[in-house]
Formats: C-alpha cells, structure tokens, sequence
C-alpha cells in the first residue's frame, strides 16, 4: 500500500515537472515574440521617438526659423486618402465635410535626416479642407499621430516626435500673409491666455510621384495631448471641444452632446459643462448681481474668459464665439476647479472678416439672449470695466504696433523665401506680390485697431 502511494505521489510529481517546463517554454515563446519599442528601428532614441519623453518645446516649436519635414506617403494609401476624401465630400451638405474624421494612412515621416516610422497621417478640417477640396489646391490641412498604428507595428509603441504624440498641420488657408495662426497663438500666451505653441514647416511629400512641395504650414501643439501638462500642470480635467448650437450656451438648442470630450472619455458625465450654464443662466442675474457674479466664479474662470475676449476683439476674429459656434476649447482645471477658455484655429484672425465681420468694442451686433457669454456677463458693470481694463493692457502692451511691427517683420524674415517658393496648385497666393503686401496689411491693421480701441475707451 505504501509503495503504491509513493509511486502515486512520484508520477503526480513527475506530471507536475513536465507541465511546468512546458509552461515556461510557452512563456519564454511569447516573450521572445513581444517587440521593444524601437526594436529594429535605425534612428529610434529616447529622446526623439519614445512616449516617455519629455515634449520638446525648443526643438519644435521655438526659435525664429523655418523647419522642414519630408514625409512619405506609399502610392496606394494615398489613393486611398483622396477616395475617402471625395467620398466624404459627396454626402456633405453646405459645402462642408460630415461629422466623421477622414481615414488615417500610415507614413514615413522625416526630420533632421531622421525617420518616424509607420506614421498616422489624415486630412483635417472644416471649411479649410472644403474649400480646398473644391478648388482643387493640393494645399490641404492635415493631422499627424505618431503612434497610430502600434497596434499593427507593436515597435512603434507610444512613437512620439520629441514628446509630442499628435500635431496638427494647418493649411493657413485664406491668408496669404502665412502668419495669422501663429502670431495669434504667440500674442495670446504673451498675454497670459492659454493657447496652444506653433510654428512654421516647410512640408514636401512625396506620394509615389516624387517629391512635391506643399507649402508652407503651421504646426500647431494639439491641446489635449501636451498643452494641458505644460501650461496647466495636470491634464486629469475634462477637456472638451464645443461645437455646434449648444457651444452657444444660449437657452436656444442648449445641449451636452454639443461638448466633445477630448478628456476622460470613458466618464459620461458633463456636470461641470450643466453647473457652469445654470450658473449663468441663474435668475439671480437680475435678483442679486452679487450672489450671481460669487456663483458664476465658483465654476468658471470669468476673469480669463475676458481676458481673452479683450485680445480677440482687439485683434479680430469672425471665426469664434459671438459669431461661431466652434474654435475654441474648455478645460475644467483640477488646480481650481474652474473651467478655463482656449482659444482654437486662429487662421482668420486680424481682419474684419466674413459672415457679418468681427465684432466691434460695443458688441451691438449680438443678441445678449443668443451669446450669453458675452452679453450677459458684459451688461455687469465691474465685467464691462474688467474687459475695458484688458483692452487698454492690450493694445499698450502686447499689441502695441511697435511691438507688433518687430514680430512681422521678423517672422517675414524666417519664412518670405519658402513662401514665395510656393507652386502653383499648392498655394493661397494670388500673385507674386501678394505676400508682403499681405504682410504689410497685417502692420496696417495693428495701427488701425489701437486707433479704433483707444477711441472706443474714451
């Protein structure tokens, strides 16, 4: 009987033994399969490629020069891009494109004599991208994310170009002067608004028919992915991206599915977007002005929302609140828990504009009812003083034309040979002129505004 158990108990050993070295064999398999970050890739570094970098502000952003990116495009995918394109195109209304984002392709992407790999590449955009489309200018507005297809090349892992994981590239489309998008990002965070970096790129892309120069683009720091850390501290917020009616914050087609989350997605609760519109549209507006200003402020960062509105009609913007329903971001900032205002897509800043023109110091063009933000907030007296106090600071200090004058003039400097190296087909220039000229416009208008603003605060 003993003999019996301890065979028993040997053959159970001996099972026991195999099953685990097999079981480490399966292991040791599946590790040996898992790739590295980087693994094989030439010109991969911690510093330049790796999700756990750092974003590098010098080297993208900053400085007073132009940079260039070659990016790759294998001739198949980019057929593919134009048919997604003109397919979103034919079941658009209003000349715009549907809701849904065009396809992504993967890329190479080249800087500085290196290599990104696999690349996620897309066109983006609005009105930028339709009129573009229409008009048949290869000049197109596009989108990058570094790491979107790790999924299908497991060694591009959390790919970031130094630290960024996305970049937007805008087109500068309807600005000949090249410069609005950037100075306007530039000006704002001059001014204590929080706005995203950007710089200026020279784009060549080759599709399958040799290189092409596209022109010049702004590359724009995309607010969600680093914007928030750097300039908030924490991006542990919701950060939405309003737009439609309900960006309004009027009573008139008020609703939450209007405020795209960009932040914690997977948290269906809008309940600092609900406070902050009750607070505004409280009763007490008219009962206690007090009570309703202390209530308003415990939600929403009043004093910064007219601190940008001061700079925005300063410079001018058609394509923003008080005219628009989109271009603009909301960050719910843990610091304080306040909801803080960014301003977005900048290209048609500084000019009066189209669909009724920017709006002027007074704002009698709007209804109170329709733009609450503005009408209700401006008709207390302490906000109108607050927001005049602002518009003084402005043209007298980051808009003084002076001022203004030394930033044109040295970004004419950086980017006047690649932007009138533009081609045919790959441009919004109208002639060979028409890109100082729009330069020196931009000067004029500076001087015109200070002119407008300062009689408008006597």
């Amino acid at each position: 009987m003993r003999i019996k158990n301890l065979c028993s108990i040997l053959a159970l050993l001996t099972l026991a033994v195999v099953a685990n070295s097999c079981y480490k064999e399966v292991i040791v398999g599946e590790e040996d399969e898992v790739s590295v970050a980087g693994e094989g890739l030439a010109d991969w570094t911690e510093a330049t490629h790796s999700g756990s970098a750092a974003p590098n502000y010098a080297e993208v952003f900053e400085g007073d020069q132009i940079r260039r990116v070659d990016i790759v495009i294998d001739a198949e995918d980019w057929d593919e891009m134009q048919d997604n394109l003109a397919e979103q195109q034919s079941g658009s209304s209003g000349g715009n494109f549907s809701e849904e984002n065009p396809m992504y392709v993967p890329c190479e992407f080249y800087y500085n004599g290196t290599q990104w790999y696999h690349v996620g590449i897309r066109y983006k955009g609005n009105s930028s991208l339709a009129t573009t489309y229409r008009t048949g200018n290869g000049k197109k507005p596009l989108r990058l994310e570094f790491d979107k297809f790790e999924d299908d090349y497991p060694e591009i892992d959390d790919q970031t170009f130094y630290g960024f994981e996305e970049l937007s590239l805008s087109n500068n489309f309807n600005d000949e002067s090249m410069m609005r998008e950037k100075m306007a990002c530039e000006i704002y965070r001059d001014f204590g608004v929080p706005a995203p970096h950007a710089a200026y790129y020279e784009v060549y892309i080759d599709y399958g028919e040799g290189v092409t120069y596209f022109g010049v683009y702004t590359f724009v720091e995309v607010v969600f992915n680093t914007m928030l850390e750097k300039q908030f501290g924490s991006d542990d917020g919701n950060c939405y991206k309003p737009d439609g009616d309900g960006a309004a914050f009027a009573t008139s087609g008020f609703s939450l599915d209007d405020f795209g989350k960009k932040t914690n997605e997977d948290f269906a609760d809008w309940s600092d977007i609900q406070a902050m519109y009750d607070a505004l549209h409280a009763n007490t507006r008219n009962t206690d002005i007090e009570f309703y200003k202390s209530n308003l402020e415990s939600v929403f960062d009043v004093d910064g929302f007219l601190r940008w509105l001061a700079a925005c009609t300063s410079m001018q913007n058609w394509d923003t609140y008080g005219r628009m329903t989109h271009n603009y971001y909301m960050y719910h900032d843990p610091a304080d828990d306040l909801i803080k205002w960014i301003p977005w897509d900048n290209n048609e800043a500084f000019e009066n504009g189209k669909m009724g023109g920017a709006l002027s110091f007074e704002f009698s063009e709007i209804n109170d009812d329709e733009w609450p933000l503005i009408g209700y907030l401006l008709d207390i007296s302490e906000y109108r003083s607050t927001f005049d106090a602002y518009v003084k600071e402005f043209i007298e200090g980051v808009f003084e034309p002076a001022n203004m004058q030394g930033k044109y003039e040295r970004d004419l400097a950086t980017i006047q040979s690649a932007a009138t190296s533009e081609q045919s087909g790959y441009t919004f220039l109208s002639g060979a002129s028409s890109f100082t000229s729009a330069v020196n416009t931009l000067i004029s208008h500076c001087s015109q505004r200070e002119t407008v603003a300062n009689t408008y605060l006597e």
